[in-house]
């Protein structure tokens, strides 16, 4: 006969491995956002620049954040796996210049990156380590380069008006997936292009069509702030 404490053991590592189960299978695409900086700084709000400098005029990535197909999301998964700079040193000048903090106060950006993996990053530890985390999104970014993909389609940041079917065509086109595009407001009132959403696979490393798109609206006509 088996003692009580295997026979505890055995239902513990069976809870165990069903949670595992759980886990792996927790979220069921990734929403790959970045932000044109122009926007984010020209609001009621402002911004800070990074302690590093002005950001290039490129779209910096905002984040790669776990989402379900009913919209919903999760967050803050696993509060014993906290932000470790050592676990990405060899990323850090490219996460510098592809994803910086535009925040205030002007930092080295290194409280934006912690809270993206704390509230999402730690969502997909079943598939994506710390460093795989974040080395998925700056390889996402090198996949979809927005920039070109709009100057491609003789849509500039000069602050002029561009059709938001326009912008919308031009990445596609591009990328052969249809975007997402949230827009904000300017000091004066005006819509303006912000983040650009992609949909990627739950291996983080596939752009995707989106399986549902996030609520929001833009004017037919936004505006591409230059920068």
């Amino acid at each position: 006969m088996k003692s009580h404490s295997s026979i505890l053991l055995i239902k513990l590592l069976i809870l165990e491995y069903l949670s595992l189960l759980c886990v792996s299978q927790d979220f069921d695409f990734f929403y790959f956002v970045q932000q044109w900086p122009a926007s984010y700084c020209d609001t009621q709000k402002s911004c800070c620049y990074p302690t590093t400098g002005k950001p290039a005029p490129d779209f910096g990535i905002h984040g790669l954040w776990p989402n379900y197909k009913d919209g919903s999301y999760p967050s803050n998964c696993d509060p014993d796996s906290p932000f470790n700079q050592s676990e990405i040193s060899d990323l850090r000048s490219s996460m510098q210049k592809s994803w910086p903090s535009l925040a205030c106060p002007s930092s080295n950006s290194i409280g934006f990156w912690t809270h993206e993996w704390e509230k999402h990053g730690t969502c997909s530890e079943s598939v994506l380590d710390q460093h795989g985390y974040f080395e998925a999104a700056l390889n996402l970014k090198k996949k979809a380069n927005l920039l070109q993909a709009l100057r491609n389609a003789g849509i500039q940041p000069d602050g002029k008006l561009y059709s938001l079917e326009s912008i919308k065509g031009a990445i596609e086109e591009a990328i052969g997936y249809t975007p997402w595009i949230e827009c904000n407001v300017d000091v004066s009132g005006n819509s303006q292009l912000y983040q650009i959403y992609l949909c990627v696979d739950t291996s983080g490393s596939d752009i995707i069509e989106c399986p549902v798109f996030p609520k929001g609206k833009c004017d037919s006509e936004i505006e591409f702030s230059s920068f």
